[in-house]
């Protein structure tokens, strides 16, 4: 049982020590990692002990080996990888600027085309195209709020590209109630978002 006690304690000073080090807040650190600071502070005070696949995410994080995290204190220097988020976010708008960039092309082609009228529908597929790119790097790399998001962004320009194609090229009356179908989508985005916060 002490044995148990001392792991638990040698762990809650590697996390309070580590995260010191490389001068991140417990928020930070919480938000890294999609967990309440709340559960971070309980970790650092020995109250709880986080799982195996969390304590390899901090270490991955610190730029550590898990038994750093596990075994007593040895002077080591920590390099957090907050780079890497950077990194990240410049990918991610690289990626978003380039559905862009493509749609301005489609834009340009479409302008040379005569008796063409309908160039401008590349921006709002494009609209579409983006927020499906933005959710698959937020799935990666984002967290549980950059996630609904995304997930709403996507729900709300598809309902957006099909009322508009809808309304240029049919004549069916009352488009307005695709946005109140699009309702329940969301509603389901935020249930389901705010429930997996429970860990």
């Amino acid at each position: 049982m002490n044995e148990q006690e001392d792991i638990k304690d040698i762990i809650a000073e590697n996390l309070l020590r580590f995260r010191t080090k490389a001068n991140l807040t417990q928020a930070q650190l919480a938000e890294l990692l999609n967990y309440s600071d709340k559960a971070v502070s309980k970790w650092e005070r020995g109250e709880s002990v986080p799982d195996i696949r969390v304590l390899m995410q901090i270490a991955g994080i610190y730029n550590i080996t898990l038994d750093d995290l596990v075994s007593r204190p040895k002077e080591k220097e920590v390099k957090p990888v907050l780079h890497k988020r950077k990194k990240q976010i410049l990918i991610t708008l690289l990626s978003f600027a380039l559905v862009w960039f493509i749609a301005t092309g489609i834009f340009v082609i479409l302008c040379y085309i005569p008796d063409l009228e309908y160039e401008y529908l590349s921006f709002v597929a494009a609209a579409f195209v983006s927020s499906i790119v933005l959710t698959v790097f937020s799935a990666v790399w984002g967290n549980r709020i950059t996630n609904a998001i995304t997930c709403s962004l996507i729900v709300w320009s598809l309902a957006a590209m099909i009322f508009t194609f809808m309304y240029l090229f049919t004549e069916i009356g009352n488009l307005w109630l695709l946005f109140v179908a699009a309702c329940p989508f969301e509603v389901l985005i935020i249930l389901w978002f705010v429930f997996r916060k429970v860990k």
